[in-house]
């Protein structure tokens, strides 16, 4: 394992040092979310494995590549019936995106968004389609899971159970909502995640272990390295 480049920590000469090499040079960008995630995770969590996904893979990853600060807000509204659910709204999350984009790419040869949250996907594809319509080589990359659940149960526990452990209240561990999210939809498009769990949960977390976890955690960085050392994208932008 080597320690990936930090962008945030690094100064500017030392990214000028890599622009020989600028094809090669790719910069991970881990996107998150703030928002509830029931009794008992953190308002980050989307978040906080996004960067560890990102910053795990980049430890693997081809050696010019890069992690950077992450972008820790989203688009949430389907969380704003809980308190400290903050929401850019998808209108400027996309343009955040074009702009960083724009941006990053006069430096990077490419750029992967690592997103973490599922109600982003269709602005983080959004943007990343017209990036790559402006013939810039970017993509984006879901921290997704087998077998999931949807939200703050049992999958999302486990991982912060592994990676935070210290910011997971056990002793709050409660079952949400466990019906499949094809009946909940039409109740969350007119009402949020509200409308259908009052603890914010959809799932049950009281299975959930450390463990699990890490085994989790361990396939989407291994999948991540494996996509990042193929660099096979998507009619959509997604890095396969």
């Amino acid at each position: 394992m080597r320690q990936p480049a930090a962008l945030g920590t690094a100064t500017w000469p030392e990214v000028e040092t890599r622009k020989d090499a600028v094809a090669d040079l790719t910069l991970l960008v881990p996107v998150g979310a703030v928002e509830q995630h029931g009794p008992h995770l953190p308002l980050d969590t989307d978040t906080r494995i996004a960067v560890a996904i990102a910053t795990r893979a980049g430890e693997r990853a081809p050696s010019n590549s890069w992690v950077a600060p992450e972008l820790s807000y989203g688009a949430s509204g389907e969380h704003e019936g809980f308190a400290g659910t903050i929401s850019l709204g998808h209108e400027a999350l996309h343009q955040v995106l074009l702009e960083y984009g724009r941006s990053a790419c006069r430096w990077a040869g490419r750029i992967v968004f690592v997103n973490g949250h599922g109600g982003n996907v269709a602005t983080v594809a959004g943007a990343v389609a017209r990036l790559r319509y402006e013939a810039r080589e970017v993509a984006w990359y879901p921290c997704v899971f087998p077998d999931a659940d949807a939200h703050a149960g049992h999958t999302e526990t486990s991982i912060l159970l592994h990676l935070s452990p210290g910011l997971v209240h056990t002793g709050r561990l409660e079952a949400g909502n466990v019906a499949p999210m094809r009946e909940l939809l039409g109740a969350m498009r007119a009402g949020g995640v509200a409308a259908v769990s009052g603890n914010g949960i959809l799932g049950d977390p009281r299975s959930a272990s450390a463990e699990h976890g890490a085994r989790l955690l361990d396939g989407a960085v291994d999948d991540l390295v494996r996509a990042l050392t193929e660099w096979t994208v998507d009619d959509g932008g997604r890095l396969r």
